[in-house]
């Protein structure tokens, strides 16, 4: 028994001491990535998957609530369903476009790693074009099959205040599903992580999927759920009468991003303390 015990403890010091790589920090601007094909590959793959995502989610709203206006709660995917499909199609697409474009899917991912130093401001700043531009489409396509009549009575999937809200509440909300969500995407694609988890690769799309989730059942009463520009500019696009407190999609995923990039840098990864520490003793020095 003890052998086992001591087996198993041997094994599990050696998965924490795994070799990992960890990559420099991206330049600031990096204008030889717009002569690799790789860039526009990445461009694609955000563009399509952006498209996925808002095609099979904005359908599912809007057969919520034609469900609900027709009292059929009960037979239809109701609010649980919503957040499992929001959260089980962004887990799908991680998994499907991870290994070519990082499976962004979503602006405020997208800056939160350029924020982190993870991206240059020319891939980030085409990231989050080619994600608005499929989130459009994406939308259109709902619209253009269920019919512009039935999308537009039915709120064409779009973002707003929910009642009894305030625009502050709902400004809060989408910072703080926004900061759980970049996180979750941070911590999931550490690179330590993912040298010691590398043989299970559903570990990386899994528990970002389960974060859109989450974040979903907790703030759809009171935005809708943003927390992705880009699903609240597509679907606001297609329904064109959305545009009221439409900044809270884009200013409050951008604050959410920014501090969840800075948690994980800074007090996570220790960076603060590195830089302290060798602030003190170059003082030291002088």
């Amino acid at each position: 028994m003890s052998k086992e015990v001591s087996i198993e403890t041997a094994e599990a010091a050696a998965a924490e001491k795994v070799p990992y790589w960890d990559p420099p920090p991206a330049p600031v601007l990096d204008t030889s990535e717009l002569k690799k094909w790789s860039l526009y590959r990445a461009l694609i793959a955000e563009f399509v998957a952006t498209l996925i995502f808002l095609y099979v989610s904005i359908a599912t709203v809007i057969g919520y609530k034609a469900q609900s206006n027709n009292l059929q709660t009960c037979t239809g995917v109701g609010f649980l369903g919503v957040a499992w499909s929001f959260g089980a199609t962004i887990f799908i697409l991680v998994y499907c476009t991870g290994g070519v474009s990082g499976g962004h899917i979503n602006p405020a991912v997208t800056f939160g790693l350029f924020v982190g130093r993870k991206l240059s401001l020319v891939r980030t700043v085409l990231y989050i074009v080619a994600q608005c531009l499929g989130a459009i489409c994406g939308a259109g396509m709902v619209k253009g099959i269920v019919g512009g009549d039935i999308y537009d009575t039915l709120g064409g999937g779009a973002n707003a205040v929910g009642s009894g809200f305030s625009v502050g509440a709902a400004l809060g909300a989408e910072i703080a599903g926004t900061f759980v969500l970049v996180y979750t995407v941070f911590s999931a694609t550490d690179p330590k992580r993912t040298a010691r988890d590398s043989f299970i690769p559903v570990l990386v799309p899994l528990p970002i999927g389960f974060a859109v989730f989450v974040v979903h059942l907790a703030t759809i009463p009171i935005t809708g759920t943003g927390i992705n520009p880009a699903r609240s500019l597509g679907a606001a696009v297609m329904y064109n009468m959305a545009w009221e407190n439409h900044w809270i999609f884009w200013i409050g995923p951008a604050i959410g991003a920014t501090a969840a990039a800075l948690y994980h840098k800074l007090v996570l990864r220790g960076e603060a303390v590195k830089a302290l520490g060798s602030f003190r003793s170059t003082s030291a020095t002088v």
